[in-house]
């Protein structure tokens, strides 16, 4: 797809997206150039605008008198260790991240790097790479070449870390360990600010990646604000000075250039809207909080589909999305700055909507784009952990039918005690359901242990397609909570072009391929666009006491020399516990077909299809079917989850694939394959078997 081509998609999609991008890059480059015209700050200048004489009097002008009710005032530590007390582990959790930050070791993706404590961080570095990005100016840096990747540093320029040490401030009973913890921030901290001055290297060209640096640091701020060594003149001048200096770029940078904004823009303004409340004192925050109060109210309408899906066309992103908007709630919340009721009502049916995906262990489809992205850095979660958010939820709004399984870490520290009070007055959640989300694309079948998520939608980012792929009518199945028919992920974004569009194309998912082609033309010159040709859409969504059915379709191969339409039809057999499938073909010519079921590992073997497994597959389907004499078996031997059986004539084929778990990481796995020639009207049926 060429830029010409791009722009068209982008006005028949998104109509006006391109007129108001238009102002909004004309608007940017006045922000910009106001900046420019700004003087930096330092001590002078910052002791005026806090109106106090000397820099001994800045502790007592930003931290004295406080009254918020914000996670992170030392008011609420408290109440923060009482809730975190009746967690199992959860002090000892906080204790490990506190140490591992002491060490200055990050994982960054899979990657452990440590620099020891006390020592200086590399903060240029990819350490997958090797390759040190250049401290120049903005403006001039390549960022995107072959083989490294800005988000590695930037994990660490986030600066979690700085919060990790402030939660084992809090729960750490020693004087002696609290000092550490206290002098480790304050020597990070001041690191960072040295190495990275405003404008220059790769930590300064995301704006996203700043302000969310700026929201860590505010937030780790108030953690230590009783600590004699962050109340020293020596130390309060730099950083309030950089909260200053962050908030300022982040204002002037906004992310909004763009046809359609999407989470970074999000990020600007609850990077914008925390700095501003948590330290009001500070020139320019009046202003800048109610920047991100209207923006936020304006992209929670636009962001969020009023169902509660993100979107952003991907469930991970649906993870950063509620992590991003309920940040910003908590911190207006504790300041008693009101974001509205709609914007509230939106946020609970995103929790709802989590809710509808996770597996009995809380992991969520990998479906879409998966950069492993959190905001709250409370506690360690795997990549593709969502069912924390429930129970946070659950806290928050005080909804009985949130309440699943534990009060997690997360809820402890950012809403308390009254939140674990809240969280135990409610009543059991209700019973889990199938459910459709038609705007986001997304459609869940669950029972009988099992969990089967189904992508058949518009192309997220309101056709843009960011962070979208190939996967119409693909699907996820999860039972007993655990992943065994997978999406296999992300890999990498810009690190690896040709890895990229690999994990996005159409044979990286478990659909029907026709004739090798795509779902949708992927350009390799645009990582984060896929064009809405697809056209997927749900035709019917059928639950009942003990079957469900989804017939889904899509006719991203209506272009094809011989025109094709895919229609597949999903059947989730609660009492035989079973999952049939149908495979529709509607169009005219003869087509070379390839179906995948791709595995989360090398776990599955051919087999001779067993007498019981064949007669439950048989009583599940709904039209008589003809199996084949042999199953693909799918986990480890002995302890087997499911199998899977081709009707006559498809024969199964294990072939060596590759599957990411979260971003930058890929591991060796299996796909199970099958292949056909199909001519329209013609059909192909396979059934999984759960054990």
């Amino acid at each position: 797809m060429g830029t010409l081509d791009y722009y068209a998609a982008i006005a028949r999609l998104a109509p006006g997206a391109l007129a108001l991008s238009a102002v909004r890059r004309v608007q940017g480059v006045a922000r910009q150039a106001r900046y420019r015209r700004r003087e930096p700050t330092n001590q002078v200048r910052l002791l005026q605008a806090l109106g106090v004489s000397r820099a001994e009097a800045l502790a007592m002008r930003v931290f004295g008198g406080r009254t918020s009710r914000v996670w992170c005032d030392v008011a609420q530590r408290a109440s923060v260790l009482e809730a975190l007390a009746a967690i199992p582990g959860a002090r000892e959790r906080a204790s490990v991240r506190a140490r591992t930050a002491l060490r200055q070791e990050w994982n960054v993706f899979g990657t452990r790097v440590t620099f020891g404590e006390g020592r200086p961080v590399d903060w240029s570095l990819d350490v997958l790479s090797g390759h040190r990005y250049p401290l120049a100016p903005v403006g001039r840096m390549q960022l995107h070449s072959i083989g490294n990747d800005p988000k590695y540093p930037w994990v660490m320029g986030r600066l979690d870390s700085a919060v990790a040490l402030g939660q084992g401030y809090w729960v750490e009973p020693s004087a002696e360990e609290r000092s550490r913890l206290v002098t480790a921030f304050v020597m990070q901290v001041l690191d960072f600010l040295q190495a990275n001055p405003v404008g220059l290297g790769v930590q300064w060209t995301c704006p996203m990646e700043v302000a969310l640096r700026a929201s860590n640091l505010a937030q780790a701020l108030l953690m230590f604000s009783d600590a004699a060594p962050v109340r020293r003149a020596e130390f309060l001048v730099p950083v309030l000075s950089s909260l200053v200096d962050h908030a300022a770029w982040v204002e002037a940078h906004l992310e909004d250039r763009g046809a359609v904004p999407n989470n970074h823009l999000v990020s600007n303004h609850v990077g914008l809207l925390v700095v501003g409340l948590l330290f009001p004192e500070l020139p320019g925050a009046s202003r800048q909080v109610a920047r991100a109060v209207e923006g936020l109210g304006q992209q929670m309408a636009a962001q969020v589909n009023v169902e509660g899906t993100s979107f952003e066309g991907s469930i991970p992103y649906h993870r950063l999305s509620v992590e991003l908007f309920t940040q910003a709630l908590l911190v207006a919340r504790g300041m008693g700055v009101p974001l509205g009721l709609a914007y509230e009502v939106r946020l609970k049916r995103m929790f709802h909507a989590v809710r509808a995906w996770c597996s009995e262990t809380g992991l969520a489809p990998q479906l879409g784009d998966n950069d492993s992205g959190r905001v709250f850095p409370l506690r360690e979660r795997g990549d593709l952990e969502q069912g924390y958010l429930v129970g946070l939820g659950a806290a928050l709004f005080g909804d009985s039918s949130l309440r699943d399984g534990e009060f997690p870490d997360e809820a402890a520290w950012l809403l308390g005690q009254q939140g674990l009070e809240r969280y135990r007055r409610l009543g059991p959640g209700r019973p889990q359901r199938s459910i459709s989300f038609p705007e986001g694309g997304f459609h869940v079948l669950r029972g009988a242990g099992a969990v089967v998520t189904v992508s058949a939608g518009k192309q997220g980012q309101r056709g843009v397609g960011g962070h979208s792929h190939n996967d119409k009518l693909s699907f996820e199945l999860h039972l007993g909570g655990r992943p065994v028919i997978v999406d296999p992920g992300t890999g990498s974004y810009t690190r690896d072009p040709a890895t990229r569009n690999a994990f996005r194309g159409t044979a990286a998912h478990n659909t029907v391929q026709v004739d090798g082609a795509e779902q949708a033309p992927l350009d390799p010159a645009r990582l984060f666009a896929l064009p809405e040709e697809a056209r997927a859409r749900v035709v019917a969504f059928l639950p009942g006491p003990r079957v469900d059915r989804l017939r889904v379709r899509h006719d991203g191969y209506r272009l094809l020399p011989a025109p094709v339409g895919i229609e597949r039809t999903f059947r989730l057999d609660r009492r035989e516990r079973v999952l049939a499938g149908r495979d529709g073909f509607i169009g005219t010519g003869r087509h070379e077909v390839v179906g995948r079921f791709h595995l989360p590992d090398a776990q599955a073997r051919r087999v001779t299809l067993d007498g019981q497994v064949l007669g439950r597959a048989l009583r599940a389907a709904e039209e008589p079917v003809e199996l084949g004499d042999f199953a693909v078996e799918l986990g480890p031997p002995g302890a087997v989850l499911a199998w899977l059986v081709l009707e006559r004539g498809l024969e199964p084929e294990l072939v060596s694939s590759r599957y990411s778990p979260g971003y930058g990481r890929v591991v060796p796995s299996v796909t199970v394959e099958f292949r056909g020639q199909v001519r329209p009207p013609a059909v192909m049926r396979w059934v999984v078997v759960f054990r």
